[in-house]
């Protein structure tokens, strides 16, 4: 009934939120883009984006076809992966960041596994800074984490604020240093925190550094501080800073797919072809990535 090129196409827009955007990452043209979500709207009967000159958004009708497009496009390469035999095979190194660690990336991971039981996945969970150095040093061959600042490459996954998050009960005092909960070091947020504190000239304090995400979340909510953190990933227990803090705006960032350096020989060929499949199941249920895994 529902055509897979319009189907992924869809997911591309819904990621991104932009036709631009999507079609850069399909190397289509924009056009095209348009083309197959009208198209997709036509089939369903129902309008799936709500979009002007300055935005797009999900309707209420596109929200459910986010999960309906990843199961049907999963069943389409499961079943195209069947009939061609060309099921990828050998060691795929996968790292990904700190920061789904909450989320269902986990179900995606176990859905790749079982229809690619030739693939063994080895996944590194790191600072996002971590896994660019890893890679870049040959020891990953796939990364899904956020983009650094001033970098261009990698495959977007999915856009998103960032906000000052914490426990409901946490005051802040405008005349004392803001209580900062961080990851050390290369860690992209905490970067980004520092410079717009230091940029708007607010003085600032470490409360809490870890490089595990559930014990700065555990500082979080017994009050140390507040943490700079991804909107839609908002951890059960916090809540955003109110403006009423006056904190700095913190922007926007970007979760991104890396690959490694293509490599000769059978063995690099087989990681790369492993890493392709994996990319692609990523792109496919993306949306998950934005669902806490205790969601349903």
């Amino acid at each position: 009934m529902y055509d897979p090129a319009q189907l992924r196409t869809f997911l591309a827009v819904a990621q991104t939120l932009s036709f631009t955007r999507a079609a850069r990452r399909l190397g289509v043209r924009q056009s095209t883009v348009s083309q197959h979500v009208r198209r997709l709207e036509d089939a369903t009967g129902r309008p799936l984006f709500s979009r002007d000159t300055h935005s797009v958004e999900l309707t209420e009708d596109g929200e459910a076809m986010l999960g309906f497009a990843s199961t049907i496009l999963a069943a389409h390469e499961r079943a195209a992966a069947y009939f061609t035999g060309g099921r990828p095979r050998g060691r795929l190194r996968f790292g990904a960041s700190e920061d789904f660690v909450l989320t269902r990336l986990p179900e995606i991971l176990e859905s790749f596994r079982r229809d690619h039981p030739e693939v063994d996945l080895e996944l590194t969970v790191e600072l996002s800074g971590t896994l660019h150095e890893q890679l870049a040093a040959g020891l990953l061959d796939l990364v899904l984490a956020k983009r650094r600042g001033g970098d261009t490459h990698g495959e977007l996954v999915w856009r998103s604020a960032l906000t000052w998050i914490g426990a409901p009960r946490l005051r802040l005092d405008p005349d004392r240093p803001v209580p900062l909960i961080v990851y050390p070091p290369p860690g992209i947020t905490r970067a980004r925190a520092l410079t717009v504190l230091e940029a708007h000239g607010r003085r600032w304090r470490v409360a809490c550094t870890s490089a595990s995400l559930s014990a700065l979340i555990a500082a979080a909510r017994a009050g140390l501080g507040v943490m700079a953190h991804t909107r839609g990933l908002i951890p059960p227990g916090l809540v955003p800073v109110p403006a009423r803090a006056g904190l700095p705006e913190l922007g926007e960032v970007d979760f991104v797919l890396l690959h490694g350096a293509r490599s000769t020989g059978r063995e690099g060929g087989a990681a790369q072809e492993a890493a392709d499949a994996l990319a692609a199941a990523i792109l496919a249920a993306g949306d998950r990535l934005r669902r806490p895994a205790a969601e349903g």
